[in-house]
């Protein structure tokens, strides 16, 4: 029962830590009675307290275990302890002598915890010629040791975990009898046979880094990318630096690899031709010179991972616990959780030719919330990694249950052991941490096996997003160590997803507010969100007018997710600089397309053209433009049909088109114009530009003029009538007059004197001939001769229905 307090992320009650304290001490009565016969002070075996004490009783000297070998001992094996040793007295020691002291077996895993924090005793001496003596220790400087002992000499009884102490016994003039001066304690794992039923342990290796590049390319055709700094990339990729180690160790490790895509595209990018800002504000640039570095290591890494589980994170890592407590409070934002896990996939297969994991989600430190999970599965991801930390045991299981269960929605949580992965987070370039973390791992990893050992179960290790170079070989040392020794085999994060799920595991998420407020406070703000928000609506508008977007879009898309990584957590000035950067160029080249301001236009004539020019100082075309020319007072002047014409607009890369406007004058005065561009979906584009345009030339006496014209137009038409009108009377009474003269003999009388009546007829004749000619030659008669050489010729000209010609300058 006691066993039950030791779940994973649960604290023992009070009432089982008493009894198994008490248990424990018990159980060493008697090493703590043998160790009690030596002379020592009250304070020798007193705890040690965490705030800095005066270097007395077991403080007196500072024992550092450096190395540990074997990590995991077996029967015929000799262990091997160095160390050094440090007098912080202000006396010297004397008839001093380094020991190896071996404890009981402990008893669940809360025991290695406590053990490592504090213990009352050290156990028994092995003594004899196993120890390494020193005459004298003077205060202050350091002395090295190294012990080696048969492991048959240390009297270890059944598998399990003991303890073992590294004591500095000696004398000194205040006390001259033998004490414990220094002590140093960790563990030693007693497995010397295979377990019948082995844990199987899935050990997650992150590469991942920070942002390094900006969204800035070259103008050329390879769009050259643009780095902000490449100097800590390329320290990383060089051979001891922390990613070259970190592909180094882990290509001879049983690992499932974890990659951010945005670390690929930048070593990727920093292989071929690249620049790096000269000051870090995007001014100048110089060339990069790191290429031989990154085709190094991306040659590596292509090359080990073949055949591995690889998993891809949504590019540049974003940052889910700010995405779900900030980011969905801003329309648009979980947007790029999913354009950055696409990208993810596309990314590892174009740059490392292999098909990555993309269905899983890491929140920061495993800590999880409702929120959290939401956030994380709304971009396809069905598999968040928690930590046991977060996701605690309630008590209903007396032994760690496997990694996997279903929290609801379909979705798993993978809750990674919390012990195991926080094991490498200290300062591992210490010798003597790197080892007493070592034998911890092993030791909570010996014991969670030993805690069911007829029962197979999943454990998952997720260690911290980018270990230091030290870490990392202290790391691979504890895993190769485990991948030897006889309770763990190695196994996938696919295969350790897929275990069944033990029935009394907690599937509960826990509430918002149990997320740790240590991580809150590094959270992205709102207004980070609001900003990338902002970002990308220009980039929407800036985008539908380019003849080529993927130009733009790309490396703004990639640059967007790289403003909500996780590697900004702590670092909130440098990501609000980087927001701030990427916002700046973006609005750099929108407002290389744009109206060239325009001065005072003068219009001197009824009506012209207003030329207004736009520029384009992209290396691109620009299309899908419309510009508006609006008349502030369309009463004085109209432009074409009303008060705004609009007119489509192309132009290409590097060019300016000038693009003409008919007006129409109404009165004279200023009248206010204004030019915008809109995309086609109406969306105005860029800053307007008004101007003023001057009508001079339309006068009273120039209206009077205009209207005599109509005038005289108008008499001309009705003179032109009324003339037609006589002309077509005249016709007709002279063909009437014509059709009663054909014959007259048909008429006449028959008298019987033919020469009288030709006479007669002769006379009649000739006076209605004289008749005709007075009435054609009467003012006003209705029908003037058409061939009259006097006829005046018309004083009018024909009807004009043309607007007239622009004819005048416009000046600009």
């Amino acid at each position: 029962m006691a066993e039950a307090a030791d779940f994973q992320g649960t604290s023992p009650s009070p009432a089982r830590r008493w009894l198994r304290r008490t248990g424990a001490l018990l159980a060493g009565a008697p090493l703590l009675a043998g160790v009690l016969q030596l002379p020592t002070s009250s304070s020798s075996y007193a705890s040690e307290p965490s705030a800095p004490a005066k270097a007395t009783g077991s403080r007196t000297v500072d024992v550092s275990l450096d190395s540990l070998s074997p990590s995991i001992p077996s029967d015929d094996d000799t262990l091997t302890v160095s160390g050094k040793i440090v007098n912080n007295g202000k006396q010297a020691v004397t008839a001093a002598h380094v020991g190896l002291r071996v404890g009981p077996a402990l008893n669940g895993r809360s025991a290695i915890d406590d053990a490592a924090k504090s213990n009352p005793y050290a156990g028994t001496e092995v003594g004899g010629k196993y120890v390494a003596t020193f005459a004298r220790l003077a205060p202050g400087v350091p002395q090295t040791f190294s012990i080696s002992v048969p492991v048959d000499k240390l009297d270890l009884g059944s598998d399990g975990v003991y303890q073992l102490g590294v004591t500095l016994t000696g004398r000194t003039t205040a006390a001259a009898y033998d004490q414990i001066l220094g002590i140093e304690r960790t563990f030693l794992p007693w497995q010397p046979e295979a377990a019948d039923t082995k844990t199987r342990t899935t050990y997650l290796w992150p590469l991942i880094s920070t942002s390094h590049m900006t969204a800035e390319t070259g103008s050329n055709e390879q769009q050259t990318p643009v780095f902000a700094d490449d100097d800590v990339l390329a320290a990383e990729l060089s051979p001891g630096g922390r990613l070259e180690q970190l592909l180094s160790l882990g290509k001879d490790l049983d690992i499932t690899w974890v990659i951010d895509p945005d670390l690929l595209a930048s070593v990727d990018a920093m292989t071929r031709s690249y620049r790096v800002q000269a000051d870090g504000s995007g001014g100048t640039t110089t060339a990069g010179t790191h290429q031989a570095v990154a085709k190094q290591w991306l040659s590596k890494l292509e090359k080990e991972i073949r055949g591995e589980e690889v998993v891809a994170l949504p590019f540049a890592d974003p940052d889910l616990a700010s995405l779900a407590h900030h980011g969905t409070k801003v329309t648009g934002s979980l947007s790029h959780l999913k354009d950055a896990t696409t990208a993810a996939a596309i990314t590892v297969e174009s740059v490392l030719h292999v098909t990555p994991g993309t269905e899983y989600a890491w929140p920061v430190n495993g800590a999880i919330d409702p929120s959290i999970v939401k956030v994380a599965t709304s971009a396809g991801a069905d598999t968040v990694i928690a930590r046991s930390d977060s996701l605690q045991e309630t008590g209903a299981l007396p032994y760690t249950p496997s990694a996997a269960r279903p929290i609801g929605g379909g979705t798993t949580a993978v809750v990674t052991d919390a012990r195991l992965s926080t094991a490498f987070q200290g300062d591992m370039t210490v010798a003597g941490n790197s080892t007493l973390a070592v034998q911890r791992f092993l030791a909570q990893s010996l014991m969670l096996n030993r805690q069911a050992p007829d029962k197979q179960r999943s454990v998952v290790v997720a260690p911290q997003r980018t270990p230091t170079a030290s870490q990392a070989q202290t790391m691979a040392q504890a895993l190769t160590a485990l991948q030897d020794g006889n309770w763990s085999e190695s196994a996938e994060l696919s295969a350790a997803t897929k275990a069944k799920p033990d029935a009394g595991a907690t599937t509960r998420v826990p509430s918002a507010s149990a997320y740790p407020s240590s991580l809150r406070k590094q959270e992205l703000p709102l207004e980070a969100f609001t900003q990338i928000e902002e970002t990308q609506r220009k980039l929407n508008s800036f985008q539908v007018i380019l003849s080529d977007k993927s130009r733009v879009v790309t490396p703004f898309g990639r640059a967007m997710d790289r403003s909500m990584s996780t590697s900004w957590r702590g670092r909130a000035d440098e990501a609000q600089a980087f927001r701030d950067a990427v916002e700046k160029y973006l609005v750099g080249l929108t407002e290389g397309v744009g109206l060239i301001d325009k001065s005072e236009a003068k219009l001197s004539g009824r009506s012209a053209t207003i030329p207004v020019t736009v520029q384009n100082n992209l290396v691109q075309g620009v299309d899908h433009l419309v510009l508006r020319l609006t008349s502030t007072q369309p009463s004085r002047l109209s432009i074409g049909d009303g008060a705004w014409q609009e007119q489509p607009v192309a132009v290409a890369g590097g060019h300016s088109q000038s693009v003409k406007f008919t007006t129409n004058a109404h009165a004279n005065g200023r009248a206010g114009v204004i030019a915008q561009l809109y995309t086609e979906d109406g969306q105005a584009y860029g800053p307007p530009v008004a101007f003023d345009v001057k009508v001079t030339e339309i006068t009273a006496t120039v209206m009077l003029v205009i209207a005599g014209g109509v005038l005289l137009l108008v008499l001309a038409g009705f003179r032109m009538y009324t003339q037609r009108k006589r002309e077509a009377a005249r016709q007709a009474a002279l063909e009437a007059h014509a059709t009663s003269t054909d014959d007259p003999a048909e008429h006449a009388p028959d008298t019987g004197t033919k020469s009288t009546d030709a006479e007669n007829t002769g006379a009649r004749t000739a006076a209605e001939a004289e008749g005709d000619r007075d009435r054609t030659s009467t003012p006003g008669s209705s029908a003037p001769d058409p061939e009259h050489p006097s006829d005046p010729s018309p004083d009018t000209a024909p009807e004009i229905t043309d607007p007239s010609g622009t004819g005048e300058r416009v000046d600009r």
